[in-house]
Order: structure tokens, then sequence, then C-alpha cells
């Protein structure tokens, strides 16, 4: 198929790239210039944030469109006015940051959208293909990790174990959350073009469990080599944080955990990463690598005191 990948040079990226490669489609990566191409696609340069920016586009059209950096509706549309809808399905990567807080855990995709959520652009996105008749397929991740990931989650815990400062640790712990490794979001992405059922549909998709943040950073630690006992960790009460000093941790401060039963039976997919193994791959394949020089430790002060 002709797919069009709308990024593909970092994080999600690259392993999707390499697996639709191997597939054998026709790809055509739309990037900014900043990052190294694989060889043997075709390589448009661009700035998706205005039409002017997407005029690469102009006249191409594809089978498969897929979006991965597409953060609200006028993103994808954009793409969309150019390009026109795809001939066979738009991919799209939006996010479990859309849905609204539960007491019932985990949350499954029927479960209500949180209209304020800075990710709502997402759900609107989703909303508009269904409602225009555009065939895609829609994966909401929790927090994605892994070699090449540019947000600060893995790195955030490895920084501080690495250099034997306090972790700094909601409550008692008990706080559950889910992350999800980057090569098993690849692979859901690039196995739902060639399954119809995964037509209109939304999933979620991250790893198999959910972990506490306490367990969470033992499990860093391990990836580290460190002994988990060894690392300090100072508790704090997140209830009385204004929304900037809760973003001092990289993590939201309450339960998050979704079911992906619906992506493991329609697409017969499995993570092939527990938590244990993605962060030692994270660690050893990027971390190890390339370490933070200089960390910024100051935000932990709005945590855990000087």
């Amino acid at each position: 198929m002709k797919i069009l990948v709308m990024g593909g040079t970092r994080f999600v990226g690259k392993p999707l790239v390499a697996r639709l490669q191997a597939q054998g489609h026709a790809l055509t990566l739309f990037t900014r210039g900043k990052n190294p191409v694989p060889d043997g696609v075709t390589h448009l340069r661009g700035d998706r944030s205005t039409e002017e920016g997407l005029k690469a586009l102009q006249g191409l059209r594809f089978d498969v469109i897929v979006d991965s950096s597409g953060r609200k509706l006028e993103d994808s549309r954009r793409v969309l006015t150019i390009t026109g809808a795809p001939e066979h399905r738009f991919v799209y990567v939006s996010s479990a940051g859309v849905y609204a807080g539960s007491d019932q855990w985990p949350l499954d995709e029927d479960c209500p959208i949180d209209p304020q959520s800075r990710h709502a652009g997402k759900a609107d996105t989703e909303t508009w293909l269904r409602s225009e008749g555009i065939p895609f397929t829609s994966f909401r991740p929790t927090y994605i990790y892994g070699p090449g990931n540019y947000n600060p989650i893995e790195r955030w815990f490895f920084d501080r174990i690495v250099n034997n400062r306090p972790v700094p640790l909601p409550g008692d712990g008990s706080t559950i959350t889910q992350l999800g490794h980057v090569e098993d979001l690849a692979e859901a992405m690039a196995r739902c073009i060639d399954v119809e059922a995964a037509a209109n549909r939304i999933y979620n998709c991250s790893g198999k469990l959910g972990i506490t943040f306490r367990g969470l950073i033992r499990s860093a630690a391990r990836a580290c080599g460190r002994d988990p006992d060894t690392v300090e960790l100072r508790s704090f009460d997140p209830s009385g944080l204004d929304p900037k000093a809760r973003k001092a941790f990289p993590l939201r401060l309450n339960h998050f955990l979704t079911d992906i039963s619906r992506v493991e039976r329609e697409l017969a997919w499995q993570p092939s990463f527990d938590l244990a193994a993605g962060l030692a791959d994270s660690y050893s394949n990027d971390y190890a690598l390339s370490p933070t020089a200089e960390p910024d430790f100051s935000s932990d002060a709005t945590l855990i005191g000087a």
C-alpha cells in the first residue's frame, strides 16, 4: 500500500516505519527535515502547522495515512484537506488522557471523555473522523516509554536513581499507573492495517498490568543495576499541590489504568515487553548510551523541600 507517515523519524515513528518497510509498503515520510530518514522511503519536507507548510503533499493520494503527532482536530483535518481521505485507513495516535476521572478501574474505550482534558483535541479528531465517514483506527496509549522517548518519564526516575538523589513519592506510593513500550505500540499500529475489524475502532494500547508508583521506582532501580532497597524515597502529599507544582512529578497523581482486552482480542496482539524488560531496554539502549549531562533537580523542592 501507499502509506503517508506524518513524522516517522522519532520515537513511535521509528519502529513503526521499520515494520511498515518490512511489510513491503511504499512509504512517504513528511517531516520538518530535522532528523535523518531511512533509506527506501520518499521524504517530503514541510511544516504541518499551516496549509502552506503542507504544499509538498498537494496532488498526492494515499491508501493509508498514519498520524502520530496530531494533537488537535485542525492538525489532522489540515492534512486531509490537502490529500483527501485515505482509500483504506487513517491510523491515529490518540491518548488515554482523554478519559474523565472514574471510581472504577480499569477504563475501557467506552468510558466518558473529559472535555476539559488537555488531550481533548484528540478525542475531537476521533469524533470528526467517524462523523465524516473516514475509515480510521485510533490508539489510546497511557504512558509510552522506551528508547528515544522525548518525554521525561523513565529518564526522570533514572536521573535521580543514578545520581543518588532522593526520589519523590506521591503519598504512600500505592497509586497505580500504567506504561506501554514503544515497540508494542508500533506493532499494534502496523498490525491494524491488515485487520478489517479494526476499521472505525478505538483501542486502548499499553502494558498488560498496572504498577504502583513505589513498584515503578523499584523496577527503575533494577533497570539501572541498583538495589531498590538502597534508593531513598521521600513521600509528599499530592492533595495540596497547585497545578504547576504537580507537573514536577512526571506522571499524573491519580490512578491511570486501562483495559487493553479489545486490542488483544481484535488484533491478536500481546505486549512483548513487561515493565521490567521494558525499563531495562530503555536504560541500556538509551539512557546508558546518553545519560543526562546535567540533570535539573530544582523542581523536586516543590514536592519534598530543599
